[in-house]
């Protein structure tokens, strides 16, 4: 079974909105009106839309979109994975 896959657009600004809307908007993965998220399709992505499905566009992916969707996904994933991790500053005392 193919997974299944979300487009989730970013309509309205989330300026001026509870702190709790704007972290909601940030776990989507979204920074300002445009962005667009490929999420997979879960109750819980489904859930976070439905809060702010005032400032949020969904679309549900289907066929040869899916696929495209779900290469994009793993592409993502990989570079992600290639990212060195962050040099942490050792700190000097003296």
């Amino acid at each position: 079974m193919a997974e299944k896959f979300v487009k989730v657009t970013q309509v309205k600004s989330e300026l001026g909105h509870v702190a709790r809307n704007r972290g909601t908007i940030r776990a989507l993965g979204l920074d300002r009106i445009g962005d667009t998220n490929l999420l997979p399709d879960t109750p819980a992505v489904r859930g976070m839309v439905r809060q702010v499905s005032f400032l949020v566009s969904m679309e549900e992916l289907t066929g040869a979109e899916a696929t495209t969707a779900a290469a994009a996904v793993a592409a993502k994933r990989v570079q992600k994975a290639k990212k060195p991790a962050a040099a942490k500053k050792a700190k000097v005392t003296k």
